[in-house]
């Protein structure tokens, strides 16, 4: 006898919806709740009996409301007689309110309207309220008001206050920043002392609950109080960076919030000041991180890992991307992804702060940051503990045959931009990262183009990992001139003969903006990415598509131009022979050549033709 399927029911559901959606919660200006016995007319609309499943009411009328409508297990949402029972109770509450969010759920499926028009892009499990309120109050960011914002701020650090260490100045920015978020007081008029201990104290008091923020905040504050400056009583200047960081703050913490918006252009505004000394850091341009994230597949459930991260970036983009998908900020993943599902490893002491700025910044404290050195075998096992089994004295457990015992959530993707040059230990770094990280991991490079090649070390890479996909960036990615390419091995898994995908995207759509770098002021980036995506996953339709044979070349082969041969270049070749033959030196000969022709000729025209006559010549001269 089969068994029998029990469904929950509406009540059921509906009671389930309640906790989740948090209209259980008695708020102040607010009527919310479920049930089948409330009328609208109860709920303030007059003479309306109808009855919603459920409620989210404020008093203020500018705000936006929420209606549940629930149905069992058993029943299919996608019917359309739900769809009009929903829009009918969301039309009486539009009577008042100006938004109104609707949701239809059965336990298992879910389906959001906004003013009765459905929402594709949201979260498919069920979410608190505060994610449905946040669809209504989404709002854009001036992105050229940010690239403003931070050379003003620049400036005004390094010239108005001193402060010469580029580092420094993106340091102190980044802790303003953050102690914003955590509610400094940060006023005009203040002096420069009290600005700075006001931010000192809020970072001290901040995120107290956990012991790794704590870590984080230490590290800050101690680089924080090392920054020096050769002014401080400039009073204009210091309203002017309090004014300037409020701004760039509310940026940060808007309902658009992205990720690269704000942080991105801000560390890569930054870096176009930097001295040659800051070579070995080479921070990634907001739009290779946004492709490289979609180049390897990355979602949600992902555990990301970037062992040199400098500012951030691939976090703050994995988080952002990661987030988003999940449902939001407010939704329930997102706790779970910042706290267990990003990796990074920086070895610059005060670019690690600066990392942990970031983070903290970006509404997460708990991204597993650590200082360490990729090239060592301490970090080595720090990357390997965050995926494979331990015992209590940290040895890692190995099975039968000898390999490690993987942990229920290992590193799953790798993006990273190591620092280029072989003095930072640039392969040694990616060597490291493809033997500590789980068989099959994909892990994507940003490296020189012909950096495999010319390194003794590049060939060895695939003595223990595949090289699949070689995509060749825009010429003028980096400022510093060094052509890239993305290199995206699967590790653990040796290469072998096989063939290696490799394409060149010619153009990303940005262009230069005059003292502002390079800007995507056309938006043409989003398209060009989309575009990409496709041609790399079907891997064909696009002239610049490449296989290369791993014995012959580790790098995307640039066409060579065709040789041509003019006229004019024969007949110069054959007059530079005869005067040879002749023992006539050539330059002389130009020089006097020249002389006559300027000097001791006149120039008439005749039929579109320029007629020159050497002055006393013949006919036949």
């Amino acid at each position: 006898m089969a068994n029998k399927i029990t469904y929950r029911t509406e009540d059921e559901i509906r009671d389930s919806a309640k906790i989740i959606l948090g209209f259980d919660q008695i708020e102040s200006k607010v009527k919310q709740g479920t049930g089948q016995i409330t009328t609208f007319n109860q709920l303030g609309f007059k003479g309306i009996n109808d009855k919603p499943d459920g409620w989210y009411l404020p008093d203020d009328h500018n705000s936006p409301a929420i209606i549940l409508e629930t149905k069992s297990e058993a029943e299919d949402i996608s019917l359309q007689k739900w769809v009009d029972e929903l829009t009918k109770n969301c039309n009486i509450v539009l009577k008042k309110y100006k938004d109104v969010i609707g949701i239809l759920y059965n336990g298992i499926e879910i389906r959001v309207f906004k003013n009765n028009s459905e929402l594709g892009d949201v979260s498919n499990v069920l979410q608190n309220k505060g994610y449905y309120l946040a669809l209504c109050t989404q709002n854009t960011i001036d992105k050229q008001q940010i690239y403003s914002l931070t050379k003003r701020i620049n400036d005004c650090l390094h010239f108005d206050f001193g402060i010469n260490n580029l580092k420094h100045r993106m340091i102190f920015t980044a802790c303003a920043l953050v102690a914003k978020r955590y509610g400094a007081m940060l006023i005009k008029g203040m002096d420069f002392t009290l600005m700075k201990n006001s931010i000192l104290n809020t970072l001290s008091k901040s995120l107290e609950e956990s012991r790794k923020q704590n870590l984080k905040l230490d590290l800050l504050i101690e680089v924080y109080a090392e920054i020096k400056m050769n002014s401080s009583s400039n009073q204009d200047a210091i309203d002017n960076f309090i004014q300037w960081v409020s701004e760039i703050s509310a940026c940060v913490n808007s309902d658009y919030w992205n990720g690269e918006d704000v942080m991105g252009i801000f560390f890569n505004e930054f870096n176009r000041y930097k001295g040659k000394s800051d070579a070995g850091q080479v921070f990634t341009p907001d739009h290779i991180t946004s492709f490289m994230y979609r180049l390897i597949g990355v979602s949600q459930n992902d555990r990301v890992l970037d062992a040199a991260c400098g500012s951030g970036a691939f976090l703050v983009k994995s988080m952002c991307n990661m987030i988003k998908e999940a449902g939001g900020l407010k939704s329930q993943k997102a706790t779970s992804i910042m706290n267990a599902q990003l990796y990074g490893i920086e070895f610059d002491r005060e670019i690690f702060a600066l990392a942990c700025a970031n983070m903290l910044i970006h509404k997460d404290g708990k991204t597993n940051l650590e200082q360490l050195d990729s090239r060592s075998q301490e970090a080595c096992d720090w990357i390997k503990s965050k995926s494979y089994k331990t015992d209590k004295k940290g040895h890692f457990i190995v099975d039968d045959d000898g390999n490690y015992v993987l942990q229920s959530y290992p590193i799953t993707k790798v993006l990273m931009n190591p620092p280029f040059e072989s003095k930072y230990g640039c392969l040694t770094i990616v060597d490291n990262v493809l033997k500590s990280v789980p068989r099959n991991t994909l892990c994507a490079f940003i490296l020189p183009d012909k950096k495999l090649e010319k390194d003794s070390r590049g060939k060895k890479l695939l003595n223990h990992s595949s090289l699949l996909k070689i995509v060749k960036l825009p010429e003028k990615v980096f400022s510093e001139g060094v052509t890239t390419s993305v290199f995206v091995f699967q590790a653990g898994v040796p290469h072998g003969t096989k063939d290696i995908f490799a394409c060149y995207i010619e153009d990303d759509g940005l262009e230069t903006v005059k003292n502002q770098g390079r800007q995507d002021i056309r938006d043409r980036w989003q398209a060009i990415e989309d575009e990409w995506i496709e041609l790399i996953r079907k891997q064909s339709g696009h002239d610049t598509i490449q296989w290369i044979k791993p014995s012959e070349h580790l790098s995307y082969q640039m066409p060579e131009k065709e040789f041509e041969v003019f006229e004019e270049d024969f007949t110069k070749t054959m007059m530079d022979y005869l005067m040879f033959q002749q023992q006539i030196d050539v330059k002389e000969f130009s020089e006097k050549l020249v002389t006559k022709v300027m000097y001791n000729s006149t120039v008439s025209s005749a039929e579109n033709n320029v007629i020159i006559t050497l002055k006393g010549a013949s006919d036949n001269e």
